[in-house]
């Protein structure tokens, strides 16, 4: 993957985006905007009832294969259980794809524009810091500094970002926008490769989108904010393969599916995370 520089016209942040019709759901319609313009982030109907959410499959540019995309949505506390959550999990930790991770690591962009006077180099070094717990625990052990490159490094950017929900674009994205449904905090997106025989899985992308309309967000873990390292930890865990738990009994993990404002004890790995990253890698 080549990290390109992408400039659009006012028309185009305003696109809307065809979703193609899954198995999980009806063919519906993504509206996203970027940052500086009108942006909301429209989730299907279905966003609820879906895990994760199916986007269906197109080509990836850089391989020619054909990949699935699928965006997990991490929801507020209390908000409204999505069906089939919390069943058959035996463990505090799974998969998008049972095997899917990544075979090579690439570079990502975050556009850190948001309303919530939260510092762009903060955005950019904390995203980093927190990739880095989880390549650190991916070799089962926290602080031995013999982990693994996983999503590769970071860099700033100006230009307006969308995230990919009909086909990769061979850029992993970072950016603030509104999320439609209300209970969202954050959604990733992640394409690849999550059937199949187990050498032939792997992840080619992600994108995140941050909600700073609905919420507030805090960089020390403020009361009735949302804490951004909280928060960015669990989204990248989806960046690296892992998916949502929602099971209460795993309440402690990172990849536990809903969050609170002030809530902070998401920053670091639990012993579910470490083994589940360890385990994939």
């Amino acid at each position: 993957m080549h990290l390109l520089t992408k400039s659009f016209s006012v028309a185009t942040l305003v696109a809307t985006f065809a979703i193609p019709v899954s198995a999980n759901f009806l063919s519906t319609s993504y509206a996203l905007n970027t940052p500086g313009v009108n942006k909301t982030l429209n989730l299907p109907p279905s966003a609820d009832n879906s895990l994760p959410i199916s986007l269906g499959s197109a080509v990836d540019p850089q391989s020619g294969e054909l990949v699935e995309g699928y965006a997990i949505v991490h929801y507020k506390e209390n908000a409204a259980r999505p069906s089939g959550s919390g069943r058959g999990e035996a463990v505090c930790y799974g998969y998008l794809g049972k095997y899917a991770k990544w075979q090579t690591n690439e570079p990502w962009v975050v556009n850190a524009t948001n309303t919530r006077a939260l510092d762009p180099d903060f955005i950019l070094t904390n995203l980093s810091s927190n990739i880095a717990k989880w390549e650190d625990a991916a070799d089962g052990t926290v602080g031995n500094l013999s982990g693994m490159d996983i999503l590769g490094d970071g860099t700033l950017t100006d230009a307006a970002l969308l995230a990919d929900t009909v086909s990769p674009d061979d850029v992993n994205e970072v950016y603030f926008a509104d999320i439609a449904d209300a209970n969202s905090i954050g959604v990733t997106i992640v394409w690849g490769i999550f059937r199949g025989p187990a050498d032939g899985q792997k992840i080619v992308e992600w994108d995140q989108v941050y909600d700073d309309v609905t919420f507030d967000w805090s960089a020390l873990g403020e009361t009735g904010k949302m804490d951004f390292e909280n928060i960015a930890t669990h989204e990248l865990g989806h960046s690296s393969g892992l998916k949502d738990i929602y099971n209460t009994s795993c309440s402690d993990a990172t990849m536990y599916g809903y969050a609170g404002e002030g809530d902070t004890n998401k920053r670091d790995l639990a012993p579910a995370d470490i083994t589940g990253i360890d385990k994939l890698y």
